[in-house]
Formats: C-alpha cells, structure tokens, sequence
C-alpha cells in the first residue's frame, strides 16, 4: 500500500540561487514543515520551479534536511514543470518507501 504523500508546490523562486534560497526559507519552508506534520501525511514531495546549476546545492540541503528532521516520514523536492514527467515522478517517489531525501530534476523528454 503505498505512503499518503502530499504535494507541496513552489510556483515562482527568483532567477539568481541565492535570492531564490532567501525567498523559499523566507515565504515556503514554514509551509512545507506544516504538511510534512499532519498526522495523516506519510511522505511530502516539495515540486519547485526549474532553474540553473546554482540552485542544486540549496535544494539538495532541504531535501536531506527535512528528511532527517522528520523521520520516518519522507521528503523529496523535485524541480519541474507541470506535464506528465512530473506527474509520473510524483507518483514513483508516492509509491517508494525507501527514497527520501532527494532532489529530483525532472527533464522534459519530448513525449
């Protein structure tokens, strides 16, 4: 049977990493740690927005960090933009009990 994942969404983060890892600790991440804490919530996929290589190592951060803290639950945070690939890895990370922790970048592959 698989997790109860909720998804927690990001729609806009500033272009530049540092900006954008300002603005989601500053107006997202309260957000995200309120869903991972409900009672019912087994899983959190935090999707975010794609952007450049200077924002992988902030996001890395927060997956790994939130899966720590909120242990045995799970958290992933993915990168991409509405479409059946994000929708598909949505639903492999909802049905994986053992990945957590990860950044996930999803690329579209022309399908």
């Amino acid at each position: 049977m698989a997790d109860k994942q909720r998804v927690f969404t990001v729609e806009h983060l500033p272009a530049d990493g540092l900006a954008a890892w300002a603005a989601f600790f500053a107006e997202h991440l309260a957000g995200a740690r309120a869903v991972i804490e409900e009672a019912d919530v087994d899983a959190l996929a935090i999707v975010l927005p794609p952007a450049g290589p200077d924002h992988t190592d902030w996001r890395r951060a927060v997956a790994r960090d939130l899966a720590r803290a909120y242990t045995p639950k799970r958290v992933n945070v993915v990168a991409g933009e509405e479409g059946a690939e994000l929708d598909a890895l949505l639903a492999y990370l909802g049905n994986a009990p053992g990945v957590t922790g990860h950044y996930c970048e999803v690329h579209d592959q022309g399908i």
